[in-house]
């Protein structure tokens, strides 16, 4: 499954009523560690899109959602289950990094 774009308007229905895990990539396009994951955003939707979903949130088109959860630093990367934010990860990581983070939530 492909990155999808979520925005202050789409949050609700894509990411927080969602029936699968929802990794959100909080990010901006002038963001250079952003652009660094994005290869590894992307490769994560492909391999775990059968039980993980991944949103791309752009905070300067979309400031209601980055402020609800408090983003002060770009890219943040937020796991929701259930509607909950149950793993947050600010900066670049690399995508072993990320999926450590990420697989012990799909896999419960």
């Amino acid at each position: 499954m492909a990155t999808i774009d979520v925005t202050d308007a789409t949050f609700q229905s894509e990411v927080l009523d969602s029936d699968k895990p929802v990794l959100v990539d909080f990010w901006a396009d002038w963001c250079g560690p952003c652009r660094m994951i994005a290869p590894s955003i992307k490769d994560i939707s492909e391999e775990y899109g059968e039980t993980l979903k991944v949103a791309k949130v752009d905070v300067d088109d979309n400031p209601a959602v980055p402020g609800r959860y408090g983003v002060v630093g770009i890219p943040t990367l937020m796991l929701f289950k259930g509607g909950e934010v149950v793993e947050r990860v600010t900066g670049a990581l690399p995508k072993d990094g990320i999926v450590a983070k990420v697989l012990p939530h799909i896999n419960e």
